[in-house]
């Protein structure tokens, strides 16, 4: 095992990494140079633990001549007898090495050994990726090498998993940061965010499809039901939107109690306002269905839901608002306002997809004109469509 090369590795990992292009690439070329030193690596894994709402962490493996595969596990990983029965769940729970010998009768305690040695691996060693926060995450080695791993070769491991570890963390922080501006402002404005737009002011106007919508009976709901069981309710709610507006290209900027504001940006100068605006049509006929076929039991009573939508079309202003350090990444603008006013009157109408005059210009056909009607704040008349299809519900 040539040392120098070993030295050459942490140099290269400390500095940055900063000819590999991503992630993927960096983990890539770490394993490769280590075999190019000498050390004979087969398998190895890197698990990253996450802070995400539905994933428990990300795993990168990497093969002699293969591409390095990443994937996500959920929650569910952590009541599995395969993970129960790993060497990792000493590693994650202790931030202690486990080594696996397969020649070693006491690694028989671990159920992965026998598939290890039916792959000709000859000896396993998980190592703990200890972070400054003092969250633990693991690696996994292993080589076909006879007789497993030499004292010294361990000892070069060890050396390496330091500066990784300290990469793998930057890295991390980068993606948690961007995972959670994802998770709670939306996928373009965490772009935006991340990009350096974080001072109040930061603002662009943009063409936009507008998605307003809200839950019919909320506030009679809310007032005899307990708290916890509202907030269930309410996410089943949104997860009936929430999947088409992402499905058809929209992004979703806010929940307000039951409100949920969305947005479908319209790329003025390729000039696909229909083709915006179909699809947001398709989402609302999705999601009226989803919200139908709803249901939650209470005892012996069986909640049924409503909702109602008002989908509009116009300029925004789209960005950081707010007061002192704490800003909200959002829209405003008149078209916000009205798609506003225009859910109210779909209510009053006892309707659940009512749209302006701009959006059914826009999506032609499917319609009926439900009539001009008066809007707060607005100096004119606005005339409302409703669908077709679509009779007013008492």
């Amino acid at each position: 095992m040539d040392t120098s090369d070993i030295q050459k590795l942490t140099d290269w990992l400390i500095d940055g990494a900063r000819s590999a292009a991503s992630s993927t690439h960096m983990f890539g070329e770490t394993c490769e140079r280590i075999v190019a030193a000498g050390l004979p690596l087969w398998r190895v894994g890197l698990f990253i633990r996450t802070l995400h709402p539905e994933i428990y962490g990300r795993n990168f493996i990497w093969k002699p001549g293969a591409e390095v595969e990443m994937g996500t596990v959920d929650f569910q990983i952590l009541n599995s007898p395969d993970f129960q029965n790993s060497p990792l769940i000493a590693v994650f729970q202790q931030g202690i090495e486990v080594r696996a010998r397969v020649d070693d009768p006491a690694s028989s305690r671990f159920p992965i050994v026998a598939e290890l040695r039916a792959e000709g691996v000859t000896d396993y060693i998980a190592l703990p990726l200890l972070f400054i926060d003092g969250s633990i995450h693991a690696s996994s080695w292993t080589t076909k090498q006879p007789g497993g791993f030499t004292d010294a070769q361990l000892a070069a491991l060890r050396r390496i998993v330091t500066p990784l570890t300290r990469i793998s963390e930057i890295v991390t922080l980068t993606r948690t940061a961007s995972s959670l501006l994802d998770t709670y402002v939306g996928n373009r404005a965490g772009e935006r965010i991340l990009g350096g737009q974080i001072r109040r002011g930061h603002t662009e106007t943009m063409n936009a499809a507008i998605w307003l919508s809200d839950l019919r009976g909320f506030t009679s709901l809310s007032d005899r039901l307990p708290a916890e069981t509202v907030v269930d309710i309410l996410n089943l709610y949104f997860d009936c939107q929430v999947a088409a507006i992402r499905k058809h290209g929209g992004e979703v900027l806010k929940y307000m109690g039951d409100g949920l504001l969305a947005v479908f940006p319209i790329d003025e100068y390729v000039g696909d306002d229909q083709k915006v605006c179909s699809h947001v049509l398709e989402a609302a006929h999705e999601s009226r269905v989803s919200v139908a076929e709803m249901q939650y039991s209470i005892g012996d009573v069986v909640e049924r839901f409503r909702f109602g939508l008002a989908l509009h079309v116009g300029p925004i202003l789209f960005g950081n608002i707010g007061g002192g350090s704490r800003l909200d990444f959002t829209c405003i603008g008149p078209a916000v306002n009205l798609a506003a006013r225009l859910e109210k009157i779909a209510s009053r109408l006892h309707r659940t997809v009512v749209a302006s005059e701009g959006f059914a210009s826009i999506c032609r056909g499917g319609w009926s004109d439900l009539g001009e009607f008066p809007i707060a704040g607005f100096s004119k008349a606005e005339r409302v469509y409703g669908l077709i299809e679509e009779t007013s519900a008492d």
